[in-house]
């Protein structure tokens, strides 16, 4: 491991300290900056099938835009605006789409596990064969989901309705 030494004196009652600092470069070299559309307008374009995972689309107003089958483990939608966003058969594992206002998105076998949606409005969604295993909602939000869950996701295996923990 490449170590950057950053040497210091310091005069204190008479005593001398060197190398009062080291920090390992590697983390720099190993872990670049994640790519970020964050506060863009991303109207129709599309990045379906690319692999996005950890990519920031934090405050982002999106219409029309195609994720179809697209790798978006880990990524930010954070306060964003999603409107007619096509997710089908989306990795959205683990994002983030917490106070998000999601207008007309078809979520159909994507995987959804341990996404967060906390105050997020959802609205005319589509989640057919959607799997929300540990995925985290506000009640209100697994309540109208439960209204329209069906199938089973692809990937999985996971039924729509039982990763929801809809009643029978």
């Amino acid at each position: 491991m490449t170590v950057v030494s950053i040497c210091a004196t310091v005069h204190l009652y008479g005593v001398s300290a060197f190398n009062l600092f080291q920090a390992p470069l590697a983390q720099a070299v190993l872990y670049p900056p994640a790519r970020s559309f964050s506060e863009s307008d991303l109207n129709g374009q599309s990045f379906a099938g690319e692999v996005l995972h950890g990519v920031e689309f934090a405050g982002v107003t999106v219409r029309s835009v195609d994720f179809s089958e697209a790798d978006l483990r880990g990524t930010m939608f954070s306060m964003s605006w999603l409107t007619d966003v096509d997710f089908s058969g989306a990795d959205l594992s683990d994002a983030m789409l917490d106070q998000a206002t999601i207008t007309r998105a078809n979520f159909d076998d994507a995987n959804l596990t341990g996404v967060l949606f906390l105050r997020s409005k959802l609205e005319e969604v589509s989640i057919h064969g959607a799997d929300f295993s540990e995925a985290i909602l506000d009640g209100v939000q697994v309540k109208e989901l439960c209204k329209i869950a069906s199938g089973t996701n692809p990937q999985t295996g996971i039924m729509t309705r039982d990763s929801l923990y809809c009643p029978n």
